[in-house]
């Protein structure tokens, strides 16, 4: 297993490169998932000239294991569940109201760091770019379909630079599109595929999304 990319940006150049095989439009919205996808999706938004955003999602962690993804909830409200998952490990409704709750407040404080005052973007009738770092089980980005799905866009894609095979086959019965260069069964952890895997910083998203192309 060998780090296909050198950080972010660097994904998100290549990625734009599998993505100019797609008719996108000039209406498409790229939608990053905070914060690892920010990086990558401004380099899309940037290839394009496309309109950059971000779509708030948190995973839902596991009471005794926070590490492990029982979940994920979108900043609307959508909530994705691992239920198979959640019954394995005997986890009760109270106990994924609880995490949910918590959640949802950090949801609340990104949304008004990142967006402040400025209106959500538009998803209606739009085709609508998903964008993370990468895809190992897809909690959170199943929560970010759930939630664009019901602003009825015109078209979905999911686009990242590395997935895992069963996750990336399993977005195609849920999405138009998924786009994604390196698709591993041997998937390990998405920052394997990266020779530079640092934590995005709340400023660094900030300052990505003031330099939208489209204003």
């Amino acid at each position: 297993m060998t780090a296909t990319y050198r950080d972010r940006a660097d994904a998100g150049r290549k990625l734009a490169t599998a993505l100019a095989k797609t008719e996108l439009g000039k209406q498409a919205l790229v939608l990053a998932l905070p914060r690892g996808g920010v990086p990558v999706a401004a380099e899309i938004a940037r290839r394009f000239g496309l309109e950059l955003d971000v779509l708030n999602v948190r995973k839902l962690g596991a009471p005794f294991q926070p590490e492990l993804a029982m979940g994920a909830i979108a900043e609307d409200g959508s909530r994705y569940l691992n239920a198979r998952l959640i019954l394995s490990l005997g986890v009760s409704e109270a106990d994924v109201d609880r995490v949910q709750a918590r959640e949802q407040q950090v949801l609340e404080q990104r949304a008004q760091r990142y967006r402040g005052d400025r209106p959500a973007p538009r998803i209606s009738g739009r085709h609508v770019i998903l964008v993370d770092d990468g895809l190992a089980t897809g909690a959170t980005m199943h929560a970010a379909v759930l939630a664009v799905r019901k602003q009825h866009p015109a078209r979905l894609t999911v686009a990242v630079p590395v997935a895992a095979q069963d996750s990336a086959d399993e977005f195609r019965t849920v999405v138009d599109k998924v786009v994604c260069p390196l698709e591993r069964s041997d998937f390990g952890a998405v920052g394997c595929w990266y020779q530079r895997f640092d934590q995005v910083t709340d400023e660094e998203v900030c300052q990505l999304l003031e330099t939208d192309p489209a204003g």
